[in-house]
C-alpha cells in the first residue's frame, strides 16, 4: 500500500486519513473507567503515570501497582489523565518528568521469565534459561 493510498479525497485537494486509531481515535471513556476502577480496586499501592500523546496515540494513562504489574489505556488529553486520577483516588505523574518506576521493569523481567519457563514446561524442557552446551 503506497502512501497516497491512505488517504482519501476531500474535495479542494484537502485529505482525511482513513486509518481510526492514533491522536483523532475515538476513545470509550466508559471502558476506560470500568477497566481502571476494577484495577485500582483489585491491586494496592497503584499509582498512574500520564503519557504524552505521540504521532500514533493519544495520551494515555498506565496504572501501576505496588508489584510492577501494570495496564495502559487511552484517555485523551493530559487534563482528562489527571481528572481520572482524582476520580479514582490515585496519585499522578508526568513521565516525562518522573520516568516510570523501577517495579515495573522488574515485573516485565520477571512475568518474562515466567512465560519463558512455563513454555519450556508446556514443551518438555527442564529449564529455559540453562544454556544449551550446559546440557
Amino acid at each position: 500500500m503506497g502512501w497516497f493510498s491512505r488517504t482519501k479525497s476531500r474535495g479542494l485537494g484537502r485529505t482525511a486519513p482513513l486509518r481510526s486509531d492514533g491522536p483523532q481515535m475515538e476513545i470509550d471513556r466508559k471502558a476506560v473507567v470500568e477497566h481502571f476502577r476494577e484495577f485500582v480496586d483489585t491491586r494496592e499501592g497503584v499509582e498512574a503515570y500520564v503519557e504524552p500523546a505521540t504521532s500514533v496515540t493519544t495520551t494515555t494513562v498506565v496504572l501501576i501497582a505496588w508489584d510492577g504489574e501494570w495496564t495502559r489505556r487511552a484517555v485523551g488529553t493530559p487534563q482528562d489523565a489527571f481528572q481520572l486520577s482524582k476520580k479514582l483516588g490515585v496519585p499522578a505523574y508526568d513521565v516525562n518528568q518522573t520516568g516510570y518506576p523501577n517495579r515495573m521493569r522488574e515485573y516485565n523481567s520477571r512475568k518474562r521469565r515466567d512465560d519463558q519457563r512455563a513454555q519450556a514446561r508446556a514443551q518438555g524442557r527442564d529449564n529455559p534459561l540453562r544454556r544449551r552446551n550446559e546440557a
